[in-house]
């Protein structure tokens, strides 16, 4: 990062400074000496940080709010993964036609890794601990689909009457 009176100059960038306007590329082609003769100097970049989980380096958010955003987003996740087979539970609660039993299974693993997932955000003591999870290997895996070739809408004979009563179910 360069720095001219106190301020960042941006790369590719033009500025002005004492009247005198410099071009677009010029920090890239002007070597140390020109920098320094016009009172350029060079600081290091800001430490990189996830702004997920801190306001800068070393300042962590607040850990508890953290907490509930996190297990809302999980259980949010969960159910934009379970909405598409949704029908499938609702027909077989309606009329009884069964749902693939591979389907119910992979339903209840969804279920299964939501719990274990807010489980380990709810039992992380700090914002370090919480960031390491969610950003871990293990937090964005979900249970793959066994039968990914669901539809999401029923199209199997499905009749609509005149009336707006549906059949062939």
């Amino acid at each position: 990062m360069f720095i001219l009176d106190g301020k960042p100059l941006a790369l590719d960038r033009a500025f002005t400074h004492d009247g005198v306007q410099y071009p677009a590329n010029w920090l890239r082609l002007a070597g140390p000496a020109e920098r320094a003769a016009i009172g350029i100097t060079e600081a290091p970049d800001p430490e990189p940080y996830d702004q997920r989980f801190y306001w800068g380096p070393g300042l962590p958010k607040d850990h508890t709010q953290l907490v509930e955003q996190w297990s809302q987003q999980t259980r949010t996740t969960a159910n934009t993964l379970l909405a598409p087979t949704d029908w499938i539970i609702i027909r077989e609660a309606d009329n009884g036609k069964a749902a693939d039993p591979a389907i119910k299974t992979w339903r209840e693993n969804i279920r299964l890794a939501t719990g274990t997932k807010i489980t380990a955000i709810t039992g992380t003591a700090d914002t370090d601990e919480l960031a390491a999870y969610i950003t871990g290997a293990e937090y964005p895996v979900w249970p793959s689909d066994s039968d990914s070739s669901v539809s999401p809408a029923p199209d199997d004979g499905v009749v609509f009457a005149g009336d707006g009563v549906t059949s062939g179910f």
